[in-house]
């Protein structure tokens, strides 16, 4: 799995975890729909981590924690 592929399939995850839309997540996090969009489906290669830090606080977790999951193990990465 890809860094960007963990990092989608984690925002996916915790917005189920939470119950909360993808719309409801990018307006509580401050950033656009369709930045959000594409980190979640492939089109942006390399998401920011303020990009990881607005979502992580508007589902009200540490950085640490968006991190902290077994999707993160083995990653490949492409240049």
């Amino acid at each position: 799995m890809t860094i960007k592929e963990a990092i989608a399939q984690r925002i996916l995850q915790l917005c189920d975890e939470n119950e909360i839309t993808l719309n409801k997540l990018s307006t509580t996090a401050g950033i656009t729909q369709s930045t959000l969009n594409d980190v979640v489906h492939g089109k942006s290669n390399n998401p920011t981590i303020k990009t990881i830090y607005l979502i992580s606080s508007a589902l009200e977790i540490e950085l640490k924690d968006f991190f902290n999951s077994e999707l993160f193990q083995d990653l490949t990465f492409n240049d």
